[in-house]
């Protein structure tokens, strides 16, 4: 048997311990990786939640006359609910790949599309206004266009992420022109 003396390893021992070294450095990575999309997600989601709690009782949607392919109100919360985690996603992989900083556009059109997003439910739902939500649905429409193009050239899959949304806003405005 050898005998080890201090100060002396072979390289297996070495090799190990810089394995552990860089499998510890990647799990610290994920966790903050992790941490970064959970927050990501979880503000706007519940940023929406709260608008959907003080504003989206919709009194005046329900009493008002729609044609039978309009959706229950509780579609629409869930909806919104989906549109932003799939934008907040969506901007989370631009984020990660450093696309905010190469594409001036991409934080605030995100920014804008959000702050559109959470106007329209209040606007039409609580106090009726149904040209004012139109145009606000067409601009929403737009900054999401606008976030496809952009967080296209970043990241193709957070472009396409867009996508579902902005079917979304595009029937959202076919809804509210109905609705004038």
């Amino acid at each position: 048997m050898q005998r080890r003396t201090p100060g002396t390893e072979n390289a297996d021992t070495i090799h190990t311990r810089s394995n552990v070294g860089k499998r510890t450095k990647k799990y610290a990575m994920a966790r903050r990786g992790l941490r970064s999309l959970g927050i990501a997600i979880a503000v706007p989601l519940g940023l929406t939640v709260i608008t959907i709690y003080l504003f989206g009782s919709g009194h005046k949607y329900e009493g008002i006359a729609k044609p039978f392919w309009y959706p229950p109100l509780w579609l629409f919360h869930l909806s919104s609910l989906s549109t932003s985690c799939l934008m907040s996603l969506s901007a989370w992989l631009v984020w990660v790949d450093g696309g905010f900083h190469q594409q001036s556009l991409a934080l605030p059109l995100f920014l804008a599309q959000f702050l559109l997003s959470q106007m329209w439910a209040p606007i039409v739902f609580r106090s009726g206004a149904t040209g004012v939500g139109l145009a606000v649905c067409i601009s929403l429409f737009m900054a999401l266009y606008g976030c496809s193009k952009t967080f296209k050239r970043v990241n193709p899959i957070a472009g396409d992420l867009v996508k579902p949304c902005l079917a979304w806003a595009g029937f959202l405005g076919l809804m509210n022109f109905k609705l004038l």
